[in-house]
């Protein structure tokens, strides 16, 4: 009789047509995961090696071009920890690869770049209902492709962008992200360099001693910001010229451009820690995050630069520790375009003028790796349901599932979108008991909102289930 259900089971599956997902990133790979064990068939197309990416090295799925961080961890407290909480609970791909591929990061969750690859290149391979495809698909997809997921991210190829800008008659917005180096830590300099977390702070995988931190004082420092701002630059081609930063990835000489004390209350700042060498707190500390699980790998956090590489060479080793430092990769820059979702997209993340195509990740203008992987994982929940039959309401907004998809398919000012990371200017508001005040009262507010949402997708999940098995 289970013999019989399986084959009935399988039957009804192999009834099914495939929902198709563009691009092979980390939206991609979640929604391709989250149609696959919902038990629709997916064909994931995926252009690289066929076709690379000015920023890509490898050909893995969900390749991690910038940082290998996934930034807080801290559910309760932070935006971004909260989502990957929510996303745990909804079965993320994602989440699965980054936890067990997990390197010491103080309170951030930070990621062997290879094997957290590896490993969701591995899950989807392993999906008896997942094929992939590497192809470049040039211009829109079929016709007989009746839905669609369009994930293929900031550098999607030209010939789709340009078809997408076609068909949508809004000109492709757009943004330079830049990219951070990774140096060798044999060649760190540990007579001058110590490890040590901001306040000893214990976090995922971590002791307390997660970064590799490089003292400057007020000399150096000064040596070092006037270094970079007179090193030579990475040119803009004359189309690129107007083409904005993302506030929340600026290459370092751009903040150091904006006033000498800039670095200092950014990336550069040195509260929290103690050279042991001195006894003292810096002036000024460069901090590197372990980049793979040897751990003989680390990047320079909050180093994103558009330096030319001789010049980025040269500078980054007036950095005390890093004098004779060897770089693994040197930073670099790229161009990304997003569509206006909020005026494009509906609440299901359809296009409205062509409601087959669906789109996710990054290219919807979320900002952060978790943020697009969430995109990924709604669209492909969306796009099964309706292949299903079933209903799917949207998360509650009050989760930050809810308050990213709400700012990104209406939420936002269409004629000033920007990319959004997930905080929680975007949830609805709560106030905390009477008489909480100052720092306290924003920390109660948080935690508050954090445990609504646990509740609220607690229960959008169980509706789910509800409304599957009927």
């Amino acid at each position: 009789m289970r013999l019989a259900g399986r084959l009935l089971s399988a039957a009804m599956t192999h009834s099914i047509k495939s929902i198709h997902v563009i691009g092979g990133g980390l939206a991609g790979s979640e929604a391709a995961w989250q149609i696959a064990r919902a038990g629709v068939p997916v064909i994931l197309h995926e252009m690289r090696p066929v076709k690379m990416t000015d920023a890509h090295l490898g050909h893995g799925l969900a390749e991690l071009v910038c940082s290998n961080s996934f930034r807080s961890d801290d559910w309760e407290n932070n935006a971004v920890g909260l989502l990957h909480e929510e996303m745990r609970r909804c079965g993320s791909v994602i989440m699965q690869s980054a936890d067990a591929h997990k390197v010491p990061a103080g309170g951030a969750l930070a990621v062997d770049r290879v094997g957290f690859s590896d490993s969701v290149q591995d899950a989807l391979e392993r999906e008896p209902l997942v094929t992939i495809v590497r192809e470049e698909i040039e211009g829109l997809p079929p016709a007989d492709w009746d839905s669609v997921i369009i994930a293929t991210g900031p550098l999607t190829s030209k010939p789709l962008a340009n078809a997408i800008q076609t068909l949508t008659g809004e000109d492709s917005l757009a943004f330079f992200d830049a990219i951070a180096p990774i140096v060798h830590k044999e060649s760190i300099n540990f007579s001058r360099a110590w490890f040590q977390s901001r306040y000893d702070k214990v976090g995922p995988e971590g002791d307390g001693a997660d970064y590799i931190n490089c003292a400057m004082d007020r000399d150096q420092y000064n040596a070092f910001i006037a270094a970079l701002i007179s090193g030579e630059k990475t040119s803009f081609k004359d189309w690129e010229k107007d083409t904005p930063y993302f506030e929340a990835c600026l290459p370092i000489e751009v903040m150091a451009g904006r006033g000498p004390e800039t670095l200092r209350f950014g990336p550069m700042k040195p509260v929290g820690l103690t050279d042991p060498h001195t006894g003292r707190r810096p002036h000024a500390v460069v901090q590197l995050r372990q980049d793979n699980a040897l751990g003989t790998l680390y990047n320079m956090v909050g180093f994103q630069t558009k330096l030319k590489h001789g010049a980025q060479a040269d500078v980054f080793r007036m950095i005390p520790g890093l004098e004779s430092a060897q770089f693994a990769r040197l930073g670099g820059l790229h161009r990304n375009i997003f569509i206006n979702s909020p005026k494009l997209l509906d609440g299901e993340l359809r296009m409205k003028v062509m409601p087959r195509f669906r789109f996710a990740g990054q290219m919807t203008g979320v900002e952060g790796y978790v943020e697009s992987a969430a995109i990924g994982l709604l669209a492909g929940r969306f796009a099964t349901a309706e292949r299903l039959g079933h209903q799917q309401l949207p998360p509650p907004q009050t989760t930050a599932l809810g308050a990213l998809l709400a700012h990104i398919t209406g939420g936002a000012d269409t004629k000033t979108f920007q990319p959004m990371n997930v905080n929680y200017g975007l949830f609805p508001d709560i106030a905390p008991a009477e008489g909480v005040k100052g720092k306290d009262r924003g920390r109660a507010r948080k935690q508050m909102m954090s445990r609504r949402a646990i509740a609220d997708v607690t229960g959008w999940l169980d509706t789910r289930k509800a409304a599957a098995a009927q």
